[in-house]
């Protein structure tokens, strides 16, 4: 049974899972929605399975993933799942609105399977990196998970997370906040001297709203807050304030910058 497994990722943690899951189904292909949200219309998927891997932005879906969500028609896929990434919980409540913007999309067909992964955090702006120690015992773990899902998805298990009140009055409070302001939240980034013109923040930006301008970055403001620039910047030259400066930086160890810039369609 053919598997077409759509992800999006800032930092690598959801292009980790996709790729572990996608290697336990058998005939499986990744798709970026950075790139597949280029193409205009509705999105008909030919499989017999259709998966959707995705971080947890304040307890709900980046925007991206949301407006790919209400285009795709799913209509005629035997099974559909989904899986959220993220640092702590709320995984429950965008799965919730995952569902509810599949159900109203173009296909009307929601979920048949919803699960959640522990992955490091990457939100830089508000934290810094986990040492390492932490970080390895939490991919371990994430590892295990990732085996227990694609067994459920060979199964073709049925099932979503129960609804939970607090997921859903967090969802309610904070995500809507922060889906207002997204994509002007990029106006908080600056670059200092020891930006080196090297490129990799346009390189690995998913939604091209990076442009190089006299050897600097110069952000757009079509943000999705994913991270990647300032997390992946090799001189820690992109800060969000002076908060940023002291914190750690964050990237999946087993994905590298080529992959990240693959989803854009820039890394071949």
């Amino acid at each position: 049974m053919k598997t077409l497994l759509y992800y999006f990722t800032g930092t690598g943690n959801s292009l980790a899972v996709a790729k572990g899951i996608c290697s336990r189904l058998g005939d499986c292909e990744l798709v970026p929605i950075a790139s597949a949200v280029r193409t205009p219309g509705p999105v008909v998927p030919e499989a017999g399975r259709v998966g959707i891997v995705s971080p947890l932005y304040f307890f709900g879906l980046p925007s991206l993933v949301a407006d790919f969500a209400g285009r795709l028609d799913l209509s005629r896929v035997p099974y559909v799942f989904s899986v959220m990434t993220m640092g702590g919980s709320g995984g429950s409540a965008a799965l919730r609105q995952l569902d509810g913007i599949l159900n109203d999309g173009a296909g009307k067909r929601g979920l048949d399977a919803g699960f959640s992964v522990r992955m490091p955090g990457n939100y830089v702006m508000m934290y810094g990196s986990m040492g390492e120690r932490t970080i390895a015992k939490i991919l371990q773990k994430a590892d295990r998970r990732v085996e227990e899902i694609a067994d459920k998805v060979n199964r073709g298990v049925r099932g979503k997370p129960s609804w939970s009140p607090f997921s859903s009055l967090i969802h309610g409070l904070m995500y809507q906040k922060f889906i207002r302001g997204v994509h002007e939240a990029d106006r908080k980034f600056t670059v200092d001297d020891r930006c080196t013109s090297c490129k990799t923040c346009a390189g690995v930006c998913p939604v091209e709203n990076i442009r190089i301008v006299e050897g600097r970055p110069t952000w757009l403001h079509h943000c999705e807050q994913c991270m990647a620039c300032i997390q992946l910047c090799p001189t820690k030259a992109i800060q969000a304030g002076p908060k940023t400066e002291g914190r750690e930086r964050y990237r999946h160890p087993g994905i590298d910058v080529k992959s990240l810039e693959e989803q854009a369609g820039r890394g071949e």
